[in-house]
């Protein structure tokens, strides 16, 4: 059985932020009433140890149970209800410098069985063992980070479903269209805040809107064009569930200068206006704001 977890004196304000801290759902979501989403500004792994509900990550609906393992990234936005109970290790980026590791390799929702569950319950068992009784001593944090390291490993080689490494067709895509499309996400992500135009992604990568076009439409079923518009209707939804910041800011961030043409924009990709959006983040998990196609590109394995 999995130890509870307790909240880290480093999680107080007034402390730095450990490399690796294990907390409970609670201590993400502090106060009372329904839960409201955050934005997360680190790596998260979540254990659910009992009870059962539906979390949200990134709008995405994920039935949890006793077993249900959870993996989110910074800037992902994160929703649990408050009936489930849970480990939930957290850490920066820097825990893991020099160990060959990813942690984008983990599903981001899983629910364990078997050997598999029993072998992640006991080495989540032991990193919050050992994290309770090091966590203050220096000489230790090379153990704990080498603890996360193993158990992110086997996470990642977790079986999961074929259907999530096939293209909308039923094929397996070309290695060279993975790769491009890829190496276009990666842009996006470093550029959406500043243009949605696929000529400018396309002549950084070198390439034409032709060939990034053909490499999304391979692996999504979507055009680079729409690719670029969910990532900034993803991170507009991000922004409007998570923080207070008004609606006309959120879409200068975004990069545009009117809202009027902000809100065309939003409610075109996501379906509702951004001020209903908002209004709605406070009710369960439903249908309502999600986007019309059927993924997003920070997921672009098809993992879920």
């Amino acid at each position: 059985m999995v130890p509870s977890g307790q909240l880290s004196p480093a999680t107080r304000p007034d402390l730095p932020r450990p490399e690796i801290d294990i907390l409970e759902l609670g201590d993400l979501t502090p106060g009372t009433g329904p839960p409201r989403p955050i934005l997360l500004d680190a790596d998260l792994l979540v254990l659910v140890t009992g009870g059962h509900g539906i979390a949200e990550l990134d709008f995405r609906a994920l039935p949890c149970r006793a077993g249900t393992l959870l993996r989110a990234a910074p800037g992902q936005v994160l929703r649990c209800p408050a009936r489930l109970d849970a480990i939930v290790l957290r850490w920066r980026a820097d825990a893991l410098r020099g160990l060959d590791v990813d942690p984008a390799a983990v599903p981001q929702h899983h629910q364990l069985v078997g050997e598999d569950e029993d072998a992640v319950i006991n080495e989540v068992s032991q990193l919050v063992v050992d994290h309770r009784r090091h966590r203050d001593d220096p000489a230790a944090h090379a153990l704990l980070r080498h603890q996360l390291a193993v158990l992110l490993i086997r996470l990642a080689l977790l079986p999961g479903p074929p259907e999530a490494r096939r293209t909308p067709d039923g094929t397996d895509p070309q290695p060279t269209e993975l790769v491009t499309f890829h190496r276009f996400c990666r842009e996006v992500e470093a550029g959406y805040p500043y243009t949605r135009r696929v000529e400018d992604y396309a002549a950084r990568l070198g390439c034409s809107v032709r060939t990034l076009t053909r490499a999304c439409l391979a692996v999504t079923g979507r055009s680079a064009k729409q690719v670029v518009d969910e990532r900034v209707a993803l991170q507009a939804r991000r922004l409007l569930a998570a923080t207070d910041e008004p609606v006309a800011r959120v879409g200068r961030q975004l990069g545009f200068p009117e809202p009027t043409n902000f809100g065309r924009f939003f409610t075109r990709e996501v379906g509702v206006s951004p001020g209903a959006f908002r209004a709605a983040r406070d009710r369960p998990p439903s249908r309502i704001g999600r986007p019309r196609r059927p993924a997003d590109p920070a997921t672009p394995d098809g993992q879920a």
